[in-house]
């Protein structure tokens, strides 16, 4: 295997920085899906098309999930997390097209998925209950416990990235493999597999940062209800 299948090309560089594949990739699945998003909004119908059954019942299903975790900050998680599910099944699909990488085989491009999860989980928590507010729950129950809630934080945000990366470039890789081995006589069971495991890390990635953020938006709840207690 060349070393340009297992680590991201160069496609260009501004000066000292390096422009990869995965980054080009990445910018044409934003422009593209800000091109659909755009045109969904243009062309909204009381009596809708399929196109638009379609993307009311991908919204539908977010909301639903949203509401099973956080039922009271329904309107506040909703653009993100859907957003967040929509791209992720999208740049995990996208390495099924000829030529093309999933962005999220890159551990850079997890990495920062995983730490705009990191950053959201505290701003939706800072501008849900104040920063003094938030910050002390760091410090409940016991002060003590400040170091393990700070690892906390840095391990889960690693692991996010880090399964994310390796699920998909391992995906990428058997079927690589297998097409290598067998042709093109079994393509269809192998993308099927592509397609089903690329949709189920998605929804993984974006359940696990919809759960971080509902507990830190619900830690005041709890301690509002400790304290009526």
């Amino acid at each position: 295997m060349r070393d340009g299948e297992l680590f991201p090309t160069v496609v260009f560089s501004l000066g000292p920085l390096q422009v990869t594949g995965t980054v080009v990739t990445t910018w044409a699945l934003i422009a593209a899906l800000g091109l659909v998003a755009w045109l969904l909004s243009r062309r909204l119908q009381i009596q809708p098309g399929p196109v638009q059954t379609l993307a009311e019942g991908i919204l539908g299903a977010a909301e639903d999930a949203i509401r099973a975790v956080a039922p009271d900050h329904v309107k506040l998680l909703l653009p993100f997390i859907a957003t967040l599910w929509i791209f992720l099944v999208v740049a995990n699909l996208c390495g099924l097209i000829p030529g093309v990488h999933a962005p999220t085989r890159d551990l850079s491009a997890t990495a920062a998925l995983a730490m705009l999860v990191f950053l959201s989980v505290h701003w939706f928590g800072i501008r849900s209950q104040g920063l003094k507010s938030y910050l002390r729950h760091y410090l409940t129950p016991s002060p003590l416990l400040l170091p393990f809630h700070l690892i906390s934080e840095v391990t889960r945000t690693v692991a996010l990235a880090v399964r994310l990366f390796g699920n998909i470039m391992s995906l990428e890789m058997a079927a690589l493999l297998i097409l290598l081995v067998a042709g093109f006589l079994a393509p269809v069971p192998i993308l099927m597999l592509h397609v089903i495991e690329a949709l189920v890390q998605a929804y993984i990635f974006g359940m696990l940062a919809l759960i971080y953020i509902a507990g830190g938006l619900q830690s005041q709840q709890l301690r509002q209800g400790e304290r009526d207690e």
